[in-house]
């Protein structure tokens, strides 16, 4: 007999066996072995929205296994992920596992390290049913809306379309950009910059025109700018203000699940569902060289900015240590948590801080090493000192004009020795002034005016999306990667570069839900959802009453569209071919089956006529005078093929474009990455250069 404990997953299961020893069988679930089955809505509307779960098809022999082991086991500990959906696991493994109602064994693990395992079977609790009736909630909700919505987008616009709660929203986000991108009027604006020479000084420096008599200048077209260059002619350029200070900059806080997705996907060029996948390995345990089965990282689902005082201290004395106690702020630093967090765990931080990525690279895939480094360096950099700039701002004066130059210098490095945030706009750039004095004569040596552009917003990339979606108080962290993985496999959305850009099918799509279903996409409504689920959460709301206030009018609306829109049918561009029917002469347009795309007569259903969906390149094939075409492997894997196949046999992973080498006259591919190149694959010529316009 022996005490058996319930995980999510085999590499979760092996790392906590290590720690238990062999008194205990760790097994692994699997994720969730109950749910709402897909076929059908499975929601009992009139019986105050019973969900009707179903063992997962596919986990019957897996079931059958738990409940064995569970039959013969003395105690039976659910130690899933200390998270909502963890919580739901649980509870439905109590259920098939025929447990009592307040079964006290639900254990819960921040990080799978010794102590955390030990400490979390140390202290079992109940199953907690307001974070159950949460994720119902959530679950309920959102099987209606797509269950109730989605019939109703595939009738109007395409078949096989589906509409979400969240979904919806985040895809509004991003067509609501576009428009603004449409609209926006660019305004012509210039700039006047000087370069300077101080008396009795060789080293040049750079100044911006600030103001006039008159006070700060805007100059909006190349006359004004002409009569400032025409006034400043031959003028005596002299210091008048030269100001000497400190600034302070303090290192960004440890991540938290959102923030860890945008800096992945700044520094690292990882899609958020590559960064949440990675980050699970390294919770759950990575068989590292001499320590076995090691979780890495503590929870990554979380949006508290706590640490422990264990981990403080930890991190105090390895800083000292390596870098010195000069490197240590005065006390430890102390992160304040968004409002709305719910603050069930700490924030994500290596669950050994002593342990740094280069003394286990070799135990760890790329991906992994990657992601341990960020989140150690920015971890151990939080509880670093002030990186202190030592800074001079000087006025030059000529002709009632003033110019401004500013520049600064790193005193002390502190926190930025390890670490620095990025942004998603470029990085401020360090230039130091040489020395300045008032009451300095300076010789202009170029005077040059800029003409310049207002630039519209930029397009939402991963990393600023989501962090929208957090500020406007949409999905919750733990969704983020699901959303943006949604909107772009159901092509929604499309990636170009980095940039996230609605489709036609996006677009429609959106305009009909603004429409038709203005509180589904209403960003202030669906905030407000969020905030009534958690409500349930925290035991100050009953889930099915959350439920009911938000059905009745949703389903009056959806009863009032179907009314509203009888016969009509939304047609697409990107539907269109340039193909005529050879049975009939009509226009051939793009079709979704089961199996995706094909091309079927517009006359149907008088004529039947399909023919297979190619998708081209715009390419002329290297070989032959076929097309090249887009091909997909068993696996969905995107490769690139001539159309005259078999009599061709052209084939590349990599996209071949329309540009030429310069230096062999050979086609140049398209390599997708981290730093995307275009290159030439001819023999001995290794051309190569930056593809800007790719997506990393």
């Amino acid at each position: 007999m022996s005490d058996l404990v319930i995980v999510e997953s085999p590499a979760k299961a092996k790392t906590i066996k290590k720690y238990l020893g062999s008194g205990y069988e760790v097994v692994a679930s699997m994720g969730h072995v109950r749910d709402l089955p897909k076929a059908r809505l499975s929601v009992d509307i009139k019986h105050k929205f019973t969900p009707k779960y179903e063992i997962i098809k596919g986990k019957e022999k897996l079931v059958k296994e738990l409940k064995a082991l569970a039959d013969k086991s003395d105690n039976i500990y659910l130690a899933t992920d200390p998270d909502r959906e963890g919580e739901a696991i649980s509870w439905h493994l109590a259920y098939i596992l025929g447990l009592p109602d307040g079964y006290d064994k639900r254990v819960e693990f921040n990080e799978i390290t010794k102590s955390g395992v030990q400490n979390g079977m140390s202290n079992p609790r109940s199953i907690n049913l307001d974070l159950v009736n949460a994720q119902q909630a959530r679950r309920v909700l959102d099987r209606l809306v797509g269950y109730k919505l989605s019939p109703f987008i595939s009738q109007k616009i395409r078949r096989g379309l589906s509409a979400g709660r969240v979904q919806s929203v985040a895809l509004r986000i991003i067509v609501d950009r576009e428009e603004e991108i449409r609209k926006f009027k660019p305004e012509e604006y210039w700039t006047i910059d000087a370069k300077f020479i101080p008396k009795g000084s060789r080293k040049q420096f750079t100044a911006s025109l600030y103001s006039d008599a008159n006070g700060k200048i805007k100059i909006q077209n190349q006359e004004q700018a002409d009569k400032i260059e025409a006034d400043l002619k031959d003028a005596e350029y002299m210091i008048t203000k030269v100001r000497h200070g400190t600034r302070k900059r303090t290192p960004a806080p440890p991540f938290i699940t959102s923030t860890l997705q945008q800096e992945a996907s700044r520094k690292l060029g990882f899609q958020s569902r590559r960064t949440m996948k990675v980050a699970q390995e390294l919770y759950e345990g990575v068989d590292v060289q001499g320590m076995g089965a090691t979780g890495l990282i503590t929870y990554m689902r979380t949006d508290s900015l706590r640490i422990s005082e264990v981990a403080i201290d930890e991190v105090t004395k390895y800083i000292a240590s390596e870098f010195g106690s000069e490197y240590l702020p005065d006390k430890p630093r102390v992160f304040k948590s968004r409002g709305n967090a719910q603050d069930g765990h700490e924030a994500i931080r290596p669950s050994m801080p002593h342990l740094a990525p280069d003394m286990i690279k070799d135990s760890l895939t790329s991906d992994q090493y990657k992601l341990y480094k960020l989140i150690w360096n920015r971890f151990t950099a939080s509880q670093m000192s002030d990186c202190i700039h030592k800074t001079t701002q000087a006025d030059i004066e000529a002709n009632g004009y003033t110019f401004k130059a500013s520049g600064y210098y790193v005193s002390f490095d502190g926190f930025t020795k390890l670490y620095v945030e990025s942004k998603d706009e470029s990085e401020e750039k360090s230039s130091e002034l040489p020395s300045l004095e008032k009451d300095t004569p300076v010789k202009c040596k170029e005077l040059q005016k800029n003409q310049h552009f207002t630039q519209p917003p930029a397009r939402y990339t991963e990393a600023s999306l989501i962090k929208a979606l957090e500020e406007y108080g949409i999905g919750r962290p733990s969704t983020y990667a699901s959303i943006i993985t949604t909107i772009t496999s159901r092509e929604y959305v499309k990636r170009e570069a980095k940039s996230l850009i609605p489709t036609e099918l996006g677009e429609v799509i959106t305009g009909l839900m603004k429409e038709r279903f203005p509180k589904i996409v209403n960003l202030k409504f669906t905030a407000q959802m969020e905030e009534e689920l958690d409500t349930v959460e925290h035991g100050n709301e009953e889930w099915v009453e959350v439920l009911d206030g938000f059905y009745t009018e949703f389903w009056e609306t959806i009863k009032k569209a179907k009314a509203d829109m009888e016969g009509v049918k939304l047609k697409l561009k990107e539907d269109e071919t340039d193909l005529v029917c050879d049975k009939c002469g009509k226009p051939m347009v793009v079709k979704f089956g089961r199996f995706g795309k094909f091309i079927a007569c517009s006359g149907y259903p008088d004529c039947k006529n399909v023919m297979k969906f190619v998708q081209k390149t715009g390419v002329k094939c290297p070989k032959c005078d076929g097309d090249v075409i887009v091909k997909h492997t068993k696996t969905k894997r995107i490769f690139y093929g001539c159309s005259n196949y078999p009599e061709c046999d052209f084939v590349s992973w990599n996209e071949p474009t329309n540009e030429k080498c310069p230096q062999c006259g050979g086609i140049l591919y398209r390599k997708k990455g981290k730093k995307p190149v275009l290159f030439c694959s001819a023999e001995g010529c290794g051309y190569s250069k930056t593809d800007n316009q790719e997506d990393s």
